[in-house]
């Protein structure tokens, strides 16, 4: 078994030199190259026809200032979009005059948007940020080990017995010397970008990422005021209008363009099933293809471009409930509505959260895959690209046809991502690390299953839990036999296994119950009086089932047993 990575040193110890904070120190500069990426991107796509983008798009900010206004809104956003509106060109006007018209409009609108996107970086407020977290995670440690929050000003617990990283943390560190690093973590839970954020730098020792921040976090002044200062990038969800996409895609092409270690969740969104993620957003994940091809065509000094996928796995999610509720509600229809509010959005909550996961003995995992190119190949320690049999393979290949029309470059770049995303979620299934959270919670759902062969997922969880009791010696058994399969499968490197995941099928399922149950109110699994399991809530156990489901040896596996008569054949 893989042991964690201990903290290292920086890889870049004075902050002024990050590439990070040298993009940002330059930001009237990025914001002109951003108009200029997006401008010409749009007018490419759309040769004419800008009247009908921008009226388009027009119409999706009315509908949105409309139905979902929000305080970090600019006051004067339904002024600009009224005096744009009132300046589009007339349908019976000149060709030409439309054409002229239409580019200057878009001028202003991409200029509005580049603004708002481009965050900053101001070093006193980075430096404040990092000792106030390590002061907070180091005693919020130390009072949850004790059982008591007056320990909170002792020192004995250090953050990386609790945030675990694991993987080929030495040769990411090594590549991001003269690379371009690309990290694109599974997302879980509106706790990753903190932990993330924290453990890139106080345990990897790497320079801080540009990362995309929902907009909404900004409706808190106070979170704004470090949101803008600490190299995030503002994204609002709510605008889906080709210019505003194509605003955020020039943002992230520039920065990695200007050798800026980026971070965005390629999945899009929380994963609302709990499973990991199989289908990415290529919006994103195409600006690292489309700016190594712009850093190849340059001609200026190379820098590679290294995708780093990453699993981030937590014994127990903080919104595992409301998540669940959604996923459910847009998956069944009519037989769910929703209920239950983001746990995220209450500070109260967020504190309770982690002092109980850390009293628990409750780990957090950051699982490195093997660094990729942007066409997702391997690379090797020094950062070549090499095919399966570790032959050395020429990146400029892939982009040197002799076909540069816009329209064939478009194509390859498309097909280079799909490529791309399917490598990353197949190294997000091969380094996933499995926890004894993970491991009870299938073995117990899909017992479950077994056992109501009749009845589907929906019908299933709409059953009262208490009518369904689990054997503890049944239980045990089948979990025994799927741990062998997956230390067999973690030897043919296909998934990864935490200690908790390996202990004797018994003390195993007191691990996963212990630590299920550090703070849903509703617990997923419980003991009956007998010793037996039943579940508190079965969407909530569903939903820790669910980061398993997608692997096909296991349900292979399972579909290969029968059960009957309360007993496993």
């Amino acid at each position: 078994m893989e042991l964690p990575i201990k903290s290292l040193p920086h890889v870049i110890e004075k902050i002024d030199d990050w590439p990070i904070h040298q993009l940002y120190d330059h930001r009237p500069k990025l914001i002109e190259e951003i108009n200029k990426s997006a401008i010409n991107s749009l007018k490419t796509k759309y040769v004419g026809k800008l009247d009908k983008v921008l009226a388009r798009t027009i119409y999706m900010e009315k509908i949105r200032m409309k139905e979902e206004p929000w305080s970090a809104d600019p006051q004067n956003e339904p002024l600009f979009w009224k005096k744009i509106q009132k300046s589009l060109p007339d349908n019976n006007a000149d060709v030409h005059e439309i054409q002229g018209r239409s580019e200057y409009l878009l001028k202003k609108i991409v200029e509005r948007y580049a603004e708002e996107v481009a965050g900053g970086f101001k070093t006193k407020t980075f430096l404040f940020a990092r000792r106030f977290l390590s002061f907070f995670f180091r005693r919020l440690l130390n009072a949850a080990n004790a059982k008591n929050i007056f320990y909170i000003f002792r020192s004995k617990f250090q953050i990386h017995e609790r945030i675990k990283l694991f993987g080929p943390i030495a040769k990411i560190r090594e590549l991001s010397k003269d690379g371009v690093l690309v990290i694109v973590p599974t997302h879980s839970s509106n706790m990753d970008s903190i932990m993330i954020g924290y453990a890139l730098d106080e345990i990897a020792g790497l320079p801080a990422f540009s990362y995309g921040a929902g907009l909404n976090l900004y409706n808190s002044e106070l979170m704004g005021y470090f949101m803008n200062r600490l190299g995030a990038y503002r994204v609002d969800r709510r605008k889906k209008n080709p210019v505003y996409l194509e605003v955020l895609k020039a943002m992230s092409n520039i920065s990695l363009q200007w050798g800026t270690n980026t971070l965005f969740f390629p999945g899009g969104t929380r994963s609302r099933s709990g499973s990991l993620e199989t289908k990415l957003k290529l919006g994103l994940l195409g600006t690292a293809v489309e700016a190594q091809r712009e850093i190849l065509r340059s001609g200026s000094k190379f820098r590679k471009i290294y995708v780093v996928p990453m699993v981030l796995n937590y014994h127990c999610v903080l919104e595992a409930r409301f998540l669940i509720e959604q996923h459910l509600r847009a998956t069944g229809k009519d037989a769910y509505m929703a209920g239950g509010r983001d746990e995220f959005k209450s500070i109260k909550n967020v504190f309770v959260f982690l002092y109980r996961l850390l009293s628990k003995s409750s780990e957090i995992a950051l699982s490195f895959g093997e660094p990729l190119d942007v066409i997702g190949n391997n690379v090797n320690d020094q950062g070549e690209s090499i095919d399966p049999k570790n032959h050395l393979l020429n990146l400029q290949d892939y982009f040197g046809s002799a076909d540069q029309s816009e329209e064939n470059v478009h194509q390859r770049d498309n097909v280079y991502t799909s490529i791309l995303a399917e490598k990353i979620v197949e190294s997000y299934h091969r380094h996933n690390i499995v926890f004894s959270t993970n491991l009870v919670s299938y073995c117990a759902f899909k017992y479950m299953q077994a056992t109501h062969p009749l009845l589907d997922v929906f019908a299933l969880l709409r059953m009262d839990p208490s009518e369904i009791e689990i054997p503890i010696d049944d239980i045990s058994l089948k979990l025994g036999e799927v741990q062998e399969l997956l230390i067999s499968k973690a030897a043919e490197g296909l998934i990864r296994l935490d200690a908790s995941a390996l202990l004797p099928p018994k003390e195993c399922i007191a691990d996963a119950i212990n630590k299920l149950g550090v703070f849903h109110s509703v617990k997923p699994l419980k003991y009956t009086k007998a010793g037996d399991i039943i579940s508190g809530s079965l969407k909530i156990l569903y939903f820790y089932h669910n980061r398993l489901d997608s692997y096909e040896f296991l349900s292979d596996h399972w579909k290969s047993k029968t059960i009957l008569a309360g007993s496993i054949s």
